[in-house]
C-alpha cells in the first residue's frame, strides 16, 4: 500500500507555511538527480546544499515562517542569509523522508529512494504541465502491438507496454475533459471580462487547445491509426497459435503460470480495444465542453465594449418605474422569441454549433471475381435463350445444306439453341416484321401425321422448303 512505501510525515514541507519555498527548491533538486549525464545517483552533499542555496537567492526569499523544530535552532530567530535558509530546508528535508544520507568514509552523499524519485517526477510533471503528444501515445501502441504480433514467442512483451501506453492515453483524455471542466468553473465564478478572457488565453488556449485538443483536428490526425489497431486486435482475437505464442512468452517473462499467462494476454487485448472503440464518444464530450467555454468567452468578448458609463443607474430606475406600474400597464409575455427586453436585439439566439463535414476517401470499388464470373454466366444464359430471326435462318441453313426442301425428321437438335430454334421453324410467321424477311425465303407445308425428331421433340410432321 502507499503508507508502507511513503513516510509519515513526507509532505508537511508542502503543507505548512512555507510550501512556496519547498516547492521551489524541489523543482531545483529534481534538475539534480534527474540529469540524463548523472551516472551514480549518489550526490555529494556539498553540491546538495549548493543547489538549495541557488534555488532560495533565485527565488529572492524575504520571509520565512517558524516550522515545528525551529525554537530550538538559533534561539528561535528565522533565517538571516541564504546559508541559513538552505540548512534549514536541507534538514527539513531529511527529516521528513524526501532526502537520505549515507557515509562513505569521511563524505557525506545523498539520495532519492525509489518511491521518492518516482514520487518526486509526478509532481515535477504536474507542476510543469507537460504536453502530450497523441499521435506518439497512437503510433506507439500501433508500432507495440504490430510488434508483438510479428514476432510474439520473442517480443510478445510488448503487448503489455501497448495496454499500458493505451491506459495512460486514455487517462489523459479524462484528465483533458476535466481540465476543461476546472476552467469551465473557474470562467464562471469571475465577473471581470477581461479576467475571463485573461484566463481563457492563459490556460485554454495555451495548456489545452494547443498542446491537446488541436491535435485532433489536424490533417494528420493520430486516430487515422485507430481502424489499424482495432483490426489487428480482433484478428489477434481468434489467432489461437499467436495467442498460444504471446502467453507463453507471458508466462517466461512474467513468472507465472499459463493460465494466469493467459488471462493477462486476453485482458491487455481487451483493454486497447475498450479504450479505441470509445475514443469517439470521448471526443464527442470534449467537444461539447469546448464549445460551451468558446461560447461564453465569445459572448463576454461580443458584449465586453457595449458597456457605457452609467448603464447600471439607468437600468436600475428602468426596473423601479417598471415596478411601480399598475399591473393592468404591463404587458404579458408568452413567449421570449419576437420580444425584446429593452430592444428587438436584446434576447439573442446561441450561436449553433458548426457541424464539420467528415472527411471521406473515395477509393475504386472492386468487383469480387467471383460475381464477375456469375454475371457472364447469366450474359451467356440469356444469349443461349434469345430468339433472333437471323439465329432461325442460319440453323435452317445448316440443316438444309444443298437440299431445296427438308421433312421434319431430318433436322438435328443438338443443343438448346437448336432446340429452341426447330421450336420457331414451324412458326415462322409469328416472328413479326423482324422475321419478315426470312419467313419469306422458306415455305412449309404440313401433314397430318405426328413424328419423333431426334429422340427430343415429337410434333406434327411438316416439309419445309426453300424459294427459289
Amino acid at each position: 500500500m502507499l503508507f508502507n512505501k511513503l513516510p509519515d510525515d513526507l509532505f508537511l514541507p508542502l503543507s505548512g507555511t512555507n510550501r512556496h519555498i519547498y516547492q521551489t527548491v524541489m523543482l531545483a533538486l529534481a534538475d539534480l538527480f534527474f540529469d540524463e549525464d548523472l551516472i551514480d545517483p549518489f550526490i555529494p552533499k556539498d553540491l546538495v546544499r549548493s543547489t538549495i542555496e541557488e534555488a532560495v537567492v533565485r527565488l529572492g526569499v524575504r520571509s520565512w515562517e517558524p516550522e515545528e523544530g525551529d525554537d530550538n535552532e538559533e534561539g528561535g530567530d528565522g533565517p538571516r542569509s541564504a546559508a541559513e535558509y538552505a540548512n534549514r530546508i536541507y534538514r527539513r528535508l531529511v527529516q521528513t523522508g524526501w532526502l537520505e544520507e549515507e557515509q562513505r568514509i569521511y563524505r557525506t552523499f545523498v539520495l532519492l529512494s525509489p518511491s521518492i524519485s518516482h514520487l518526486l517526477r509526478s509532481l515535477v510533471s504536474i507542476a510543469r504541465l507537460e504536453k502530450r503528444s497523441y499521435g506518439g501515445a497512437v503510433l506507439n501502441v500501433l508500432s507495440s502491438l504490430e510488434a508483438a504480433i510479428k514476432d510474439p514467442a520473442g517480443r510478445g512483451i510488448t503487448l503489455s507496454e501497448a495496454a499500458q501506453t493505451a491506459a495512460d492515453f486514455s487517462a489523459h483524455l479524462t484528465d483533458m475533459l476535466l481540465g476543461l471542466r476546472e476552467l469551465k468553473l473557474s470562467l464562471a465564478e469571475t465577473s471581470h471580462a477581461q479576467e475571463i478572457v485573461r484566463r481563457f488565453f492563459d490556460r485554454f488556449v495555451e495548456n489545452i487547445l494547443v498542446s491537446d485538443y488541436k491535435t485532433l483536428k489536424t490533417k494528420n490526425n493520430p486516430f487515422r491509426f485507430r481502424r489499424q489497431i482495432l483490426a489487428l486486435l480482433r484478428e489477434l482475437q481468434f489467432d489461437t497459435l499467436r495467442l498460444d505464442q504471446l502467453a507463453g512468452h507471458y508466462q517466461m517473462q512474467f513468472e507465472v503460470g499459463e493460465e494466469e499467462a493467459e488471462a493477462m494476454v486476453h485482458r491487455h487485448i481487451n483493454r486497447i480495444i475498450r479504450i479505441f472503440d470509445s475514443v469517439d464518444q470521448r471526443l464527442a464530450t470534449i467537444d461539447d465542453f469546448r464549445y460551451r467555454l468558446e461560447k461564453r468567452v465569445a459572448d463576454t468578448v461580443r458584449y465586453m465594449d457595449k458597456t457605457t458609463p452609467g448603464m447600471a443607474a439607468r437600468l436600475s430606475r428602468v426596473i423601479g418605474e417598471i415596478a411601480r406600474m399598475p399591473d393592468d400597464r404591463i404587458p404579458r409575455l408568452d413567449t421570449l422569441d419576437e420580444v425584446g427586453f429593452f430592444s428587438p436585439a436584446s434576447v439573442r439566439s446561441p450561436i449553433r454549433r458548426r457541424v464539420e463535414a467528415k472527411p471521406r476517401v473515395i477509393q475504386q470499388q472492386v468487383i469480387d471475381p467471383r460475381v464477375l464470373e456469375l454475371r457472364a454466366l447469366f450474359k451467356e444464359y440469356k444469349e443461349r435463350r434469345e430468339v433472333t430471326p437471323d439465329r432461325i435462318g442460319a440453323y435452317l441453313e445448316r440443316n438444309l445444306g444443298e437440299r431445296a426442301e427438308l421433312e421434319a425428321q431430318g433436322f438435328r437438335i443438338e443443343t438448346v439453341e437448336d432446340y429452341i430454334c426447330f421450336s420457331y421453324v414451324r412458326h415462322l410467321a409469328s416472328l413479326g416484321k423482324k422475321g419478315k424477311s426470312t419467313a419469306q425465303r422458306y415455305s412449309i407445308r404440313f401433314r397430318d401425321r405426328y413424328v419423333n425428331v431426334a429422340d427430343m421433340v415429337e410434333c406434327r410432321d411438316f416439309v419445309i422448303q426453300r424459294k427459289l
